[in-house]
């Protein structure tokens, strides 16, 4: 059975994205090292098959570098984080910001700090949106 596009990107693909976004253009051997660093150990081929899937899919590109290929980006971190959210937010809360803070609240713990912070975002946000 061929799995549906689902228009973002995969665990994995979003992991080596991540690695990608620190640092690019990177050789599938850096990229799996990485891998490896954050508890994620995959074969070669596996990272190599991969890459070159989301390649086709666009989320990186790929240039000959001597015998090796070198990978970076080709989709933006916050491009990537907001159509994830959104797919979120609309699936799981029915597009309720309200729900989404509310379940955030309840399974994490916001440090004072944060919690500040949101508040001024929230107020700045009210006062831009009476404004326009």
């Amino acid at each position: 059975m061929v799995r549906p596009q689902l228009g973002h990107p995969t665990e994995l693909e979003l992991r080596i994205l991540k690695v990608l976004w620190r640092r690019s253009p990177q050789l599938v051997s850096e990229v799996r090292e990485a891998l490896g660093q954050q508890g994620r150990k995959l074969a070669h081929t596996s990272v190599i098959t991969t890459l070159n899937t989301m390649v086709r899919k666009k989320y990186v590109r790929r240039v000959k570098a001597g015998r090796a290929f070198l990978f970076s980006p080709r989709v933006d971190e916050s491009d990537v984080s907001r159509r994830i959210l959104a797919d979120v937010v609309n699936r799981v809360f029915d597009g309720s910001a309200r729900a989404v803070l509310l379940s955030l609240f309840d399974h994490r713990a916001v440090d004072p700090d944060e919690l500040k912070e949101l508040r001024r975002l929230i107020t700045q946000k009210a006062k831009h949106q009476t404004e326009t």
